[in-house]
């Protein structure tokens, strides 16, 4: 058994100017939004959900993007209405979000 029920992972690397990275999407902003979520709808914790930030998940064209495990689930976004549906959608309620998958 995982030790989360969802662990989610939002890419935030910074790559060379000019070159499309997440963080140029402002992927620190939306992963800080989305822990603050989870946190205060009591999401957060062991058996629950977690929110971390990661290097570069090798997906930057497709970006700014996310994975959800243990499902696997890769999702773009574009604001915070989007991470609001995940997490409603995909963290809550196990529906993927078809819309913002990749």
């Amino acid at each position: 058994m995982s030790y989360y029920q969802r662990h989610v992972f939002f890419c935030c690397n910074q790559r060379k100017e000019g070159e499309q990275c997440c963080a140029g999407h402002g992927a620190q902003g939306i992963r800080d939004y989305a822990k603050g979520q989870v946190k205060d709808r009591k999401l957060a914790g062991p058996g629950r959900v977690r929110i971390n930030q990661a290097g570069c998940l090798d997906r930057c064209k497709e970006g700014p993007v996310l994975v959800v495990y243990p499902e696997a689930v890769w999702y773009t976004y574009v604001d915070r209405e989007d991470i609001d549906e995940i997490i409603e959608e995909h963290l809550v309620n196990g529906r993927v979000v078809e819309r913002l998958r990749i």
